[in-house]
């Protein structure tokens, strides 16, 4: 951004895509993560929100609820009076600014209030949907040419804006904002010479988990979307590339789609598990269980650093206790080399990840990632049995490695790298699809998020009798059960891998 744009402002126009977060594009994830302001529609994915700054001003100018949304002369006025502030402002909307997104009327505005403007493209819902649907808009044996139409208008007013008599005899074409006229559509087309039976699709919700598609023709569309409840938002494609979608048809076709997952972990760490589901198909809905805190006091910790050469071994048994520790080392000043001849263990693959990433790498991992696996290595490990073992945990850790170190004669320094506690709730999404019996898993990644997410399910008198536990091991399964509930999957290994794929696996089996 140029320094006279910095001064008066800039309006940028992004497109944020159909409806999956992950197809923005790069540059609008860039642009994102920089806004002083961002202006969203209702078809832009939340999710996108998440990359935003923490203290960025979110204004809505969408339509939810029955609520109206903001008219245009409205959203053009906020978009040239936060620039005119000096403000860097995102206008996110869905799909493509410049496809049936009226970014061409903002951007004006913007240049005759004097005002600069950028624009990053985004992928429009008219080719997303088909892509995902399994419907090439063009391919060579089928289709040459594409039209994209707005299908809001009415073919059966008396006065139209379209040319039926040319659109019907094109490839392929694709309408936008049509389902309330998908029958009228289908008919004028036919009208005008189209034979009824080219084939037609309409896709709902296109790129989401709730996507849903009917493929048909011309003749048999319009009854059978009604049949199958199809409502907006939705994209009707007609030619022959729409049949293709019968045999081409992926996304629908993935190991979890149709399948709403909840995921209880803190709020750092879901986005992993999350991502993982989604790309297998899942509707994730993230309810953190597990806030993490700093230490009460960072002295213990600090002055275990300080001693560092003292000890024999390091021992982490989460990232957050990897993380919370480099980070106290940086702050002091020091880096990986203040380890010097100290071994590093970790209980299992994310923890080692997260050593890596701090350019340590972990000297000791046990094969099964549980605490009492890791005690045994490090005791088998130890060259002596009065070696100093450092221990950076959780101030809610499990006393048993401890003690089983104290035990083989080690001398164990715990210090408390961070503090979980309880939030204040499970989220207004997440009691939402729960109390609409719309969740069919619930994961649980350690014993905490198993209590904590039962003490604050019974405080809203959630009833999880519908809903399959998935532990990510024997712990966690351990936790479940002491509360009379059986993991319908546990993870093997106890990774987060490994727990999404002990999840599609008990959906393969019916269980």
């Amino acid at each position: 951004m140029s320094a006279e744009e910095t001064s008066k402002g800039l309006v940028v126009l992004v497109g944020g895509g159909p409806g999956d977060p992950s197809l923005i594009t790069v540059g609008g994830v860039e642009w994102l993560t920089r806004a002083d302001v961002v202006v969203y529609d209702n078809l832009v994915s939340p999710d996108l929100l998440g990359h935003c700054r923490d203290d960025a001003e979110l204004i809505y100018v969408g339509k939810r609820s029955g609520q109206h949304s903001a008219s245009q002369d409205e959203i053009n006025r906020i978009l040239v009076d936060k620039c005119s502030q000096g403000r860097l402002v995102v206008r996110l909307k869905g799909g493509d600014p410049f496809v049936f997104g009226r970014g061409g009327e903002e951007v004006e505005a913007l240049q005759e209030a004097g005002l600069a403007f950028r624009v990053v493209p985004g992928v429009t819902a008219g080719i997303a949907a088909g892509a995902y649907a399994g419907i090439p808009v063009t391919d060579r044996r089928k289709a040459s040419v594409v039209a994209f139409v707005t299908g809001h208008e009415d073919p059966y007013k008396g006065t139209s804006s379209l040319n039926w008599e040319s659109l019907a005899w094109l490839d392929t074409v694709v309408f936008y904002m049509g389902v309330g006229n998908l029958r009228s559509i289908a008919d004028q087309m036919m009208m005008v010479g189209r034979y009824g039976e080219t084939p037609a699709a309409v896709i709902e919700r296109a790129t989401t988990p709730r996507q849903r598609t009917v493929i048909g023709t011309l003749e048999t569309i319009s009854d059978m979307a009604d049949s199958s409840g199809i409502r907006p938002p939705a994209i009707i494609i007609v030619g022959d590339v729409a049949g293709m979608g019968e045999r081409l048809d992926w996304f629908e076709q993935l190991p979890l789609f149709g399948r709403t997952v909840l995921v209880t972990r803190s709020r750092k760490q879901a986005s992993r598990l999350s991502a993982r589901l989604a790309e297998m198909g899942a509707e994730v809905i993230e309810a953190p269980t597990i806030d993490i805190l700093p230490p009460e006091s960072f002295e213990p910790m600090d002055q275990a650093i300080r001693r560092l050469e003292k000890f024999a071994w390091a021992a982490f048994t989460s990232p957050n206790g990897a993380e919370g520790f480099f980070r106290r080392l940086d702050l002091l000043g020091l880096d990986v080399r203040a380890l010097g001849g100290v071994k590093v263990a970790a209980v299992g693959e994310a923890t080692a990840e997260a050593l890596r990433e701090r350019g340590v790498r972990a000297d000791l991992v046990p094969p099964a990632f549980t605490t009492e696996a890791l005690g045994q290595a490090l005791i088998g490990a130890l060259e002596s049995r009065k070696a100093r073992v450092l221990l950076a945990r959780s101030d809610l850790a499990d006393p048993a490695l401890t003690e089983a170190l104290r035990q083989a004669g080690a001398k164990v320094e715990e210090v408390v790298a961070y503090r979980t506690a309880r939030p204040a709730g499970l989220g207004e999404e997440a009691l939402a699809a729960l109390r609409r019996r719309g969740v069919d898993w619930i994961t649980f990644t350690s014993s905490s998020t198993v209590e904590n997410f039962l003490a604050l399910a019974e405080d809203d008198q959630i009833d999880l009798s519908a809903v399959k536990p998935a532990s990510i091991g024997p712990v966690t399964s351990r936790a479940l059960r002491r509360h009379g509930l059986e993991p319908a999957a546990e993870a093997q290994p106890y990774t987060i891998d490994a727990l999404a794929d002990a999840i599609i696996l008990a959906e393969r089996n019916g269980e």
